[in-house]
């Protein structure tokens, strides 16, 4: 959110830009040039390959936080929500996922408020070095993993790489863990989907039994299955039952 923030400022006109009137003198544009020149100076070189790899983190960062954060849990519940209520688009895709973002941010400042107290604003304010800050701003958000990954999925990335069995969680290797927070997302996600659809199927299974003894055969089950399942939904404050079982499945 202060990224939001920091960018809608940036986006407003300087003062100085609106007080001025054509014709008149005295305003400079910043100028951004990107130009490639031979150095002697190995510094200069380490300099550029850092920003190359700031941009690549950053071209990475949609994945970070879809797969690094409780971002996947909760849009797989809430597609499996939408599915059992069988209302097809509706919520549409872009309430759903910025639903799950907002969740996500919600879930995760107490991990976010670590990393930048202990890493980003000492770094930014040139207290530690970048190693420092990068090993730091991991620490957090291994242990956020660490604490939703079942063993049984970890053990198996174990195996699959090859590597001794380590004797603490510091041992385990970031490239190792991340994978398996994945899989125990997934299985997580897909046993509160199980749980969500029980009920609605219920409603179903119940419409189709008196439609049939109805002798009302023509008439797709569907159709009146679904306000009811919507009128169930509602009536239960199935939103609040929904986004608080998911909030607190993450501890």
């Amino acid at each position: 959110m202060k990224l939001l923030l920091v960018l809608s400022c940036l986006m407003l006109p300087s003062p100085s830009f609106a007080a001025h009137q054509p014709g008149q003198s005295g305003l400079t544009m910043p100028s951004l040039s990107l130009s490639f020149q031979k150095t002697d100076k190995p510094a200069d070189l380490v300099s550029a390959l850092r920003i190359v790899m700031m941009l690549t983190v950053l071209s990475l960062a949609p994945a970070i936080l879809i797969l690094m954060t409780s971002f996947t849990r909760i849009i797989i519940v809430l597609s499996f929500i939408r599915q059992a209520l069988g209302t097809q688009q509706m919520p549409p895709n872009q309430v759903l996922v910025g639903l799950a973002l907002f969740l996500s941010f919600f879930i995760m400042q107490p991990t976010w408020s670590v990393i930048v107290h202990d890493a980003f604003e000492p770094y930014m304010e040139e207290k530690i070095s970048q190693t420092v800050a990068w090993n730091k701003a991991e620490a957090p958000l291994r242990a956020f993993m660490f604490t939703q990954t079942r063993e049984k999925d970890l053990e198996l990335f174990l195996s699959l790489s090859k590597q001794d069995h380590p004797k603490n969680r510091s041992d385990v290797p970031t490239y190792v863990l991340i994978p398996s927070f994945i899989i125990s997302e997934l299985k997580s996600a897909f046993q509160i989907g199980f749980m969500l659809y029980l009920p609605f199927i219920v409603v179903d299974m119940i419409v189709a039994s008196v439609l049939m003894a109805m002798g009302m055969m023509m008439l797709p089950p569907a159709v009146v299955s679904l306000p009811l399942k919507v009128l169930l939904f509602v009536l239960v404050d199935g939103w609040d039952l929904v986004i608080g079982s998911v909030v607190k499945s993450f501890g």
